[in-house]
């Protein structure tokens, strides 16, 4: 039996890690009937257009894709790093970046004592990420 070396997945992996995050944050928005903070609207404007850019790059097979989703993911992890540990860390929460709506620290699920949707979006910036990682370089021709 063949050896299946992740690498040769990871883009299509990505695209569906990415495609699941935006799928269920419309689900929780216009199913659940949960209204978005301000920050999870940031995490939405990451997230959504890695599900196209992913999706195009996986068809095309465009393995240089990578330097546009590394940062994209980066930056939607910090914010989403930020924002579970203002509803997890009480001294977070007295920053209060979400001026009006929602608080940032409002907790619309909570399973298991730990996940919340900015833990969600946390675990599929994460997995992007480390995802465009493992991306090798393409060959040159």
């Amino acid at each position: 039996m063949k050896n299946v070396d992740i690498r040769q997945f990871s883009l299509y992996v990505a695209w569906l890690v990415s495609v699941v995050a935006t799928l269920g944050s419309l689900y929780f928005s216009e199913i659940r009937g949960f209204v978005p903070c301000e920050l999870c609207w940031y995490q939405r404007i990451l997230m959504y257009p890695l599900s196209l850019i992913l999706g195009i790059a996986t068809f095309q097979n465009d393995r240089s894709v990578k330097k546009y989703v590394l940062p994209m993911a980066i930056i939607g992890w910090s914010i989403s790093f930020f924002h579970y540990l203002e509803q997890k860390v009480p001294g977070f929460a007295e920053i209060k970046p979400c001026a009006n709506g929602v608080p940032c620290s409002a907790e619309y699920i909570n399973w298991l004592g730990f996940i919340t949707i900015p833990f969600l979006a946390l675990v599929a910036f994460t997995l992007i990420a480390l995802l465009m990682l493992l991306i090798r370089r393409p060959k040159n021709n």
